[in-house]
């Protein structure tokens, strides 16, 4: 088992080095056995932070995202809204004061079985 940890723990190092060192937009931790988002990987991104745009964090084991990574990666641009719904767990979105367009508001309303906290001066459309 500590044979297994061990090989995600690099696997991820590897991931986030290749992404500082390139300094590509996004970084792809899909299938990397997270069940929390490592505090390391703040301090190792900090000089590339400002130019991620896009984080897979596909087929983990994730519980929650604090909001420290929200503000830390503040310039994301891709949410999958479509797979929110399947989110079985998920109990509650906060999405203020981000932009969010009409046709994402009208495409996750129906859908969303938590609770989704939007801006108020940006109403949701009925469907």
């Amino acid at each position: 088992m500590q044979k297994r940890m061990g090989e995600a723990v690099a696997r991820v190092a590897r991931k986030v080095n290749d992404t500082v060192e390139n300094k590509t937009d996004s970084l792809d931790l899909a299938n990397c056995k997270l069940m929390t988002f490592p505090v390391g990987i703040y301090k190792a991104m900090r000089s590339v932070t400002e130019g991620i745009h896009r984080i897979s964090l596909a087929n983990n084991e994730l519980k929650s995202i604090t909001s420290r990574f929200v503000t830390t990666f503040s310039q994301l641009r891709e949410v999958p809204t479509e797979k929110l719904a399947s989110m079985a767990s998920l109990r509650s979105l906060n999405l203020r004061d981000n932009p969010v367009g009409p046709e994402v508001r009208l495409l996750v309303r129906p859908l969303v079985p938590f609770d989704l906290l939007l801006s108020p001066e940006e109403p949701v459309p009925e469907a």
